[in-house]
């Protein structure tokens, strides 16, 4: 799976997407046209028809222009009034649905292997580990939504934690999570928000006719022509409806059958995905929901989530024997009943507490000796990935991951994770955080400062993308603190050392679009000849980090120059907060899609050089983080 192309494929679906709700206003405005012509003329004259003719020609373009200015405005408001209403992501998808956020710290059996299977998952793709919710419906589906990785949420069904082991379940969020990383969950949301301008023409058809009914006993005059103008209206909105159905069936049908095949791809576990799918057709509520809301959101689950009409023509998925087949072609054709067989104790108790344990590391030398295969496996992990992923979860202290699935420790965790080995300096950073934050967290601080004292930054990295859902779980104000923290306890020495700046870079881009709204990204350069000047700054800020001596910085920049196949200037200056770095990588997060490989080709060729360095491998994640392009951990241990 390609993720720069699945990006790209992204982009022009949401511009395929616009072009067929061009057609559908055009053709909601000229039957609303016809439609008011109509009710003038009936109105007016006996003779509808040839009311209706003459009603047609005695109007003015002026006449016209109005209409369709009207109902152009009805359809924009609505449709800016749907996506204002989930600009919070994917949170607010799951509350539409009335979902609950599982508590990151749930000693629930099914829940805590939940959680389990997607922390594995998140870290093995190199996202953030996304909040999960659970939705109280017994059908057998799930969802993924979200305008990109960082405000991504997962939400299950509760039929799903019911009848699916674990390996189903694996393959289920590995299909949500394909959406995610292939740009899938943002467009369901923009295709949501422009369909509701769509349907918005029946909804005024609703109220036209509720309000003559309440007129009709008063002998009105204008009762009948308000009555046809409201069934007119309707017709409209019912066809605007079918349109919308059609355009959801056309944007998402292909994508589910990719989504399962790159959750196989990841699992390695083709039955785990099939026997779910199984598990649907078994079940007696199937994939279908009960909610109100599926409706219109019946092209983001896992399955069909609501019945079908018009022989399937609008069915947002592929039948499910046609889904299985593609995975199973021997299929027998007998679906799966009941929930699963019992598991043993031991590995029931694995999971209550920390998912998982891989048999042995991945081995990922050769994706570390292949810089062009790094950028290749950028949002597409594989089956080593994933065992990477359980192999850092399973070798984390069991302290610190309960601190992360808290929200109060959470803060605590990322403070001691930041303090620095010298002692002087950690003395000086602690003193510093004292002053500014309250009693309780330096208690805990204490506490974990032991355990986490001889992680490497990889195993840091990874405790801080646990505790992301728990750090979402905060107030405001107490995220307005927890940043004014770690900024005062970086600056505490008064210098930004490279791992400092990598873990505030992957810690706020996971939290700001949680409390402070996701901001919008445009495409404003084509290649990357538009930013020369920010590629030199972040291959510089690489050699730097690599090297001590001149010549061995020059020779790192040498070679990544050579994999974009650009010339650039070397800048030897030192970057001591790395403000030049932060510059330079807002504008590269900017640049068209298919254009980033090149970027990560040249990263990785500068950070190789002469084997990277742990900083090095650090400031990786970091820039391909920051430009939303995900590292699996297998590339960078």
């Amino acid at each position: 799976m390609d993720f720069f192309s699945a990006q790209d494929r992204a982009r022009r679906k949401t511009w395929q997407l616009v072009a067929l709700f061009v057609l559908a206003i055009i053709g909601l405005i000229v039957a609303t046209n016809l439609l008011l012509a109509i009710v003038v003329a009936f109105s007016t004259t006996p003779e509808v028809v040839g009311g209706v003719s003459a009603t047609l020609g005695a109007q003015s373009a002026e006449t016209w222009v109005v209409i369709s200015g009207g109902v152009l405005i009805c359809i924009a408001g609505a449709s800016a009034y749907k996506y204002f209403a989930l600009r919070s992501g994917g949170r607010a998808i799951a509350d539409m649905l009335g979902g609950h956020q599982i508590d990151p710290g749930t000693q629930s059996l099914p829940e805590r292997r939940l959680l389990n299977v997607v922390e594995e998952m998140a870290i093995a793709s190199g996202i953030p580990v996304p909040a999960v919710y659970r939705v109280d419906e017994s059908g057998i589906n799930a969802f993924a939504a979200g305008f990109g990785t960082d405000d991504a949420v997962i939400g299950v069904t509760n039929g799903t934690l019911e009848y699916l082991n674990r390996e189903e379940l694996q393959g289920v969020i590995g299909h949500e999570f394909s959406h995610v990383l292939n740009g899938d969950s943002r467009l369901n949301l923009r295709l949501i928000a422009i369909l509701n301008g769509i349907l918005f023409l029946g909804l005024i058809g609703r109220l036209v006719l509720h309000g003559s009914a309440r007129s009709s006993g008063r002998r009105d005059s204008n009762g009948l022509p308000l009555i046809a103008l409201g069934i007119g209206l309707l017709v409209i909105g019912y066809a605007g409806t079918l349109c919308g159905n059609l355009i959801k069936a056309a944007v998402s049908r292909q994508r589910e059958f990719l989504a399962d095949a790159a959750s196989v791809q990841f699992t390695r576990n083709p039955h785990g995905i099939a026997n779910a799918l199984k598990k649907i057709g078994g079940a007696q509520s199937g994939s279908t929901l009960s909610n109100a809301r599926a409706s219109e959101m019946s092209h983001m689950f896992f399955g069909q989530a609501i019945k079908l009409s018009l022989g399937g023509l609008t069915a947002t998925h592929p039948p499910l024997p046609i889904r299985i087949r593609a995975i199973e072609p021997d299929w027998d054709g007998n679906f799966l009943t009941g929930a699963p067989a019992g598991e043993s104790s031991a590995a029931a108790e694995a999971d209550r507490i920390v998912g998982f344990a891989a048999a042995a590391p991945a081995n990922s030398g050769d994706a570390m000796n292949a810089r062009d295969g790094i950028a290749a496996r950028v949002g597409n992990p594989t089956p080593a990935s994933l065992m990477q992923a359980q192999t850092l979860i399973g070798g984390l202290p069991r302290l610190c991951i309960d601190a992360a699935h808290d929200p109060f420790s959470a803060r605590a965790l990322v403070y001691a994770v930041l303090l620095p080995e010298d002692t002087a300096a950690a003395d000086q950073q602690r003193l510093a955080l004292a002053a500014v934050t309250e009693p309780e967290v330096i208690a805990h601080l204490v506490e974990l400062e032991s355990a986490a004292a001889d992680l490497d930054n990889m195993q840091r990295l990874t405790l801080v993308s646990m505790a992301v859902p728990a750090l979402k779980m905060l107030s405001r104000p107490q995220y307005v603190r927890f940043v004014a923290d770690v900024i005062a306890l970086i600056r505490a020495d008064q210098r930004i050392d490279l791992f400092e700046w990598v873990l505030h870079r992957v810690l706020l881009k996971s939290l700001k679009p949680h409390f402070e709204g996701p901001a919008p990204v445009s495409i404003r350069y084509r290649d990357l000849e538009a930013v020369r000047p920010q590629v030199a700054q972040v291959l510089s800020a690489i050699a730097r980090a690599g090297s001590n001596d001149t010549e061995g910085q020059q020779r790192a920049f040498a070679a990544g120059i050579a994999a974009i196949s650009l010339q650039l200037n070397f800048d030897a200056a030192i970057d001591p907060n790395l403000t030049r770095l932060n510059a330079a990588l807002r504008d590269l997060r900017a640049v068209h899609p298919l254009a980033k490989p090149r970027l990560i080709k040249g990263c990785a060729a500068c950070a190789l050089t002469d084997g990277a360095t742990m900083d090095e491998r650090a400031l990786l994640i970091g820039v391909a983080a920051t430009i939303d392009c995900p590292l699996p951990p297998d590339l960078t241990l």
